[in-house]
């Protein structure tokens, strides 16, 4: 078997990716400083921008909205804010990127739990004017569950205050006090104005008292540390290949996006929930044999036994593979306008696999001012963070979230019409909160058929 040092250095000289999302109150400014983004870092199409200043001369602006880049429906341009969360990828000459500028409004909270699911970093905007208010620390409070590893603090309008280095400092220490407490393990507060541009992509000739570096300097710095590549192997299986051709007679692979860790020819790896184990045989990439493989390719895996397989299992490496469980306890962020009650039957989508689950049990709803727990609120309506006890109808191969974001994290669905209803983070909440223990006394489930 060749050096895995090969694969490292492959690995590594791939362009780096930094996943990232935008956050921040109403008329914080957040679509603006994305727009500023793209436009001082010349990523912005000329066709584009010429559409943005059609747009802004016909809302008799002088100057470009650059908002408009990012707000794309009809609604969000009449009313002036982000409904919707938007993505964009651009790139330096240093690193690539994807963006997720996500809405403000209390309302539109869940979208930002989408944009941010797989992000690395998080820009959360203040007004200067305003300082930290109840949707910053939601959207603190929102990163921290997600285990986003770095959270930039953009305390923006800063020509609104006359470019006030006070002003500033107050923001950046109580903003940094709050996250921390969350767990947050990096924090870097950044003075700029998204509409002129301060600290945006050049540094501000106003503000010669801040020398940290600007917004791009520091996403295009900053290290990706979570490198899943390094992290338990899992791959969830979302399809068995079977030619039964000519050509392939014998061929039976097992297809899906590597979800995290690498998979190499020879080691020996666990089918779960089943428990069944063999030997990785080879990885097909591309139609190409490699000797290994990493998150996030999409590979096909063949083992040397024939054992069964189908959608839904996952393959780990045998020495490193999760506990399966039926008993899940959980953070949710509640997305659905309809509530999520104790005794309610859901579908939990965990990877490529779907299983009948009751709420046994809402423990908590957390309260955001002071970070306390509401204890037993019945209910979690829409915006709610609470924890859960889920009971699943088969085990499931959970990691805690804390472990892996894609294989520690589920949904929860209503088996009615397939309406998504709750986003869910296996384990403790934030990173210094333990698990809850559970209540033996949970209500159980009803008697039509989902009481397990």
């Amino acid at each position: 078997m060749p050096s895995t040092h090969t694969d490292d250095a492959t690995r590594l000289a791939t362009p780096t990716l930094l996943r990232f999302a935008t956050a921040g109150s109403v008329d914080d400014g957040k679509s603006t400083l994305v727009g500023r983004l793209l436009h001082d870092s010349k990523s912005v199409l000329t066709d584009q921008l010429e559409a943005v200043e059609r747009a802004s001369l016909s809302r008799g602006q002088e100057a470009p909205d650059l908002a408009l880049l990012t707000d794309g429906l009809r609604a969000e341009r009449e009313q002036g804010i982000t409904i919707d969360v938007a993505y964009r990828y651009f790139a330096t000459p240093r690193r690539r990127f994807i963006l997720a500028d996500t809405p403000g409004h209390v309302q539109y909270t869940r979208n930002m739990v989408t944009g941010a699911s797989t992000a690395e970093l998080a820009v959360v905007l203040v007004d200067a004017r305003n300082g930290v208010v109840e949707q910053t620390r939601r959207h603190a409070a929102v990163a921290a569950l997600l285990r986003v590893p770095h959270v930039v603090l953009a305390v923006n309008k800063m020509d609104l205050v006359e470019y006030a280095e006070p002003v500033f400092a107050a923001i950046a220490k109580e903003f940094t006090a709050y996250a921390a407490s969350l767990g947050v393990p990096e924090i870097t507060a950044i003075p700029i104005s998204a509409l002129a541009g301060d600290n945006v992509v050049e540094p501000s000739a106003h503000m010669d008292w801040y020398g940290g570096p600007t917004v791009l300097e520091h996403l295009e710095t900053v290290p990706v540390s979570h490198d899943l590549a390094t992290c338990h192997a899992r791959l969830p299986v979302q399809y068995v290949i079977r030619p039964q051709s000519a050509e392939h007679p014998d061929y039976r692979g097992y297809a899906g996006q590597i979800a995290a860790g690498t998979f190499r020819v020879g080691e020996e790896v666990t089918v779960l929930p089943s428990g069944r184990t063999s030997k990785v045989a080879g990885i097909d990439l591309l139609g190409t044999p490699v000797e290994s493989a990493w998150t996030p390719q999409s590979v096909t895996l063949l083992l040397d036994d024939d054992i069964d397989i189908s959608r839904g299992d996952l393959i780990v490496p045998s020495g490193d593979a999760p506990a399966t469980t039926q008993d899940i306890q959980a953070t949710v962020c509640h997305v659905a306008d309809r509530p999520l009650d104790v005794g309610q039957r859901v579908l939990l989508k965990h990877t490529t696999r779907t299983v009948k689950a009751i709420v046994k049990d809402i423990p908590s709803r957390l309260t955001l001012d002071d970070l306390s727990q509401h204890p037993a609120p019945g209910s979690l309506v829409a915006n709610d963070i609470g924890r859960v006890v889920i009971r699943t109808a088969e085990p499931l191969a959970l990691d805690a979230y804390a472990d892996s974001r894609r294989t520690g994290s589920f949904l929860l669905i209503d088996p009615a019409d397939g309406t998504t209803l709750t986003a869910g983070m296996a384990g403790a909440a934030f990173a210094d909160s333990p698990a809850p223990a559970e209540d033996p006394a949970a209500p159980s489930g009803d008697d039509q058929g989902w009481d397990f």
